[in-house]
Order: structure tokens, then sequence, then C-alpha cells
């Protein structure tokens, strides 16, 4: 009994009212993806969607359509949610997320690359390129952000993706502008939509979530030692230069993973993580299931929102992410003076 009860005094302040709430809100979000679009559907073809597959009516085959892109923003949001949490630990960069460190630029250019020259076509080429793309982006740009006597700080970092960034977008631009087959195809993935979501791609993604997630739950509790700094994440016996690459491995494999597949979608690691941090605190054993949670929710309201507001067509999700996460990542950096973790 006292055993439980000092478990339970390591729980963040009402963690399991902020689980609770998390699960309500992602079951109403699932169910608003499932009803509202270009047509609302009824509770009779909700249930025989789901429940009689015998039932062939057009309301019912509308939500059988909805239910994969529905499961396809719950894991783009999740695995998003967790890759900013990671990248926010491994950085100690309270803005850190993937479209901010240019990360997501870095898996569109090689998305066009093989676009423009590979002919890629499936979801496994697409999510191989751009994992190939973000993860040679973070390297650089965490490898400019490291140089000088400071280290990597936050504010270098940040600025060194902003660079990163620009300079991928003009290859981007200069990729596509003389190949309008290439610009079409990739027009539409730019700006991060899940309209394109089938089982296909689902089952091509699910095995990089599922790794992704594995290895940030494996890291978290030696990232909270390496937020207190490396000497004493050293004296605590923790191998800062690899739980920096496993955390950052799976912070990449996330988010190039979603990219590839939704495309680059931004703001959703960083809103999620911000929001969790300042509910739950700092521990990231908590903060990165709830991330997850947390970012699936924020994803799939976002594209229900697009469905709304664009019927009788869609405003995309990334839209919709980056008409909220903007403001929020101005204030955190005049608020929080882009502080360290």
């Amino acid at each position: 009994m006292n055993k439980n009860k000092k478990t339970n005094a390591h729980l963040p302040k009402h963690f399991w009212k902020v689980l609770i709430l998390s699960f309500v809100m992602l079951l109403t979000c699932i169910l608003a993806s499932l009803i509202f679009g270009s047509r609302v559907v009824t509770k009779a073809d909700l249930l025989a969607g789901l429940f009689y597959p015998e039932v062939e009516s057009y309301g019912a085959s509308v939500v059988r359509e909805r239910i994969p892109r529905t499961i396809f923003s719950l894991f783009c949001g999740a695995a998003l949610g967790v890759s900013g949490a990671l990248m926010q630990a491994v950085t100690r960069n309270p803005i850190a997320d993937p479209s901010i460190l240019g990360v997501n630029t870095g898996a569109a250019l090689f998305v066009v690359i093989g676009l423009a020259f590979l002919n890629i076509s499936t979801a496994g080429q697409y999510i191989w390129l751009a994992i190939t793309g973000a993860m040679l982006t973070a390297i650089f740009v965490y490898g400019i952000g490291s140089m000088g006597r400071a280290g990597a700080t936050p504010l270098k970092l940040v600025l060194a993706g902003a660079a990163t960034s620009a300079a991928l977008s003009s290859l981007v631009s200069a990729i596509m502008l003389p190949r309008s087959y290439v610009m079409d195809q990739f027009r539409f993935w730019q700006v991060g939509s899940l309209g394109s979501a089938n089982w296909n791609a689902i089952t091509t993604f699910l095995p990089f979530l599922i790794v992704g997630v594995i290895l940030a739950l494996i890291t978290a509790p030696a990232l909270n030692a390496l937020a207190l700094g490396d000497e004493v994440a050293t004296g605590q016996g923790v191998r800062t230069g690899v739980l920096r690459l496993a955390a950052a491995f799976a912070g990449v494999i996330l988010c190039g993973a979603a990219t590839a597949l939704a495309g680059p979608i931004g703001f959703v690691g960083l809103l999620s993580t911000h929001l969790m941090r300042l509910i739950l605190g700092p521990d990231l054993r908590y903060i990165i299931p709830m991330s997850a949670l947390s970012g699936a929710a924020i994803l799939t309201i976002s594209d229900v929102s697009g469905r709304i507001i664009g019927s009788p067509g869609e405003l995309e999700a990334g839209v919709l992410t980056a008409f909220l996460g903007a403001p929020i990542l101005i204030y955190l950096a005049t608020r929080m003076k882009v502080r360290s973790l």
C-alpha cells in the first residue's frame, strides 16, 4: 500500500484528470472526423458505416471512406507530437519543432528529388526518401548550431534551422519550376493534407510509428537527466552522445514518415508538447505519451475544421495548424526569450 502511494506521488498533479479528458477529447475528434465533411452524416449512417457492413447506403459508404482518413490523422498527429517532444528535449530548445528546425523542408526536398528524378509512387518510397532528407537536415542544422564557443544554444539552432529551411526551399523551387508535372504532384502535398489517406498508407506508416514511439518512451527517463545538463546526466551514468543519437533518430523517423505521407504539416509538435508541459510539468515520461494524444487530437480537429470551413471542398490541415501555431511561436519567442529547457 505504501509502495503504491509512493508511486502515485511521482505522478504529475491532475495527471489522471488530464488523461481522461484527453481520451474524451480524442473520442470527440474521432466522431467529428467521421460525421463532418462535405456531407454531414446522420447517426444512423454513422452506426451503419461502423457496425453494419451489409448496409450499402450512401451515408454509410461515406463513413467507411472517412475511417482510414481518421486513423491516419490520429497516427500522424501522434507521430508529430512525440517528434516535437523529442526534438525539444534533445536540443534543450523550448521552441524546437520539425518545421522550425528545417527538418520538414529537408524531407520535402528529398521527396521532390524522388518525384523529379526517381519516379517514386509508392508510400514506402516516399517514406524512405523523406526520412533520409529529414535525418541529413537534422544533422546539418545541429552541426551548424553547435559551432562556436557556446555550442548548440536554442537561438543558434532556430537561426540555423531557419537559414537551412530557406536554402532548401530554394532548391525545391529550382527543381520544380522547370518540371510542371512535378509541380502538379508536389503543390497539393506541400500544404499538408490528409485527403489522400488510405489503408496502404496506414500499414506502411504504422511500423515507423511503433518503433519511434517505443524508442521515445525508452529514452524518456534519460532525457529527464539530460535536461539538468550534460555533466549531471553523465554523473548519473547517462551516455549523452548515444542518448541524443537514439532520441534524435526516433524523432526524425516519426517526423519523416508523417511528412512523407501527409506533407510538411507544421507546429503540431510545438502545440501539443507545450500544452502538456504547461499542464503536467517537465517530466518526459508523461510528456511524451501525452504529447502523442494531444498531437493526434490537434491534427484531427484541424482536419475536421478544414473540411467544415472549406465546404464543399476543404482547407488543408497544414494551413490550419500553421494558422494556430504561428501566433503561439511568436508568443513563446517573445515571452520565454528562447531560453533552454
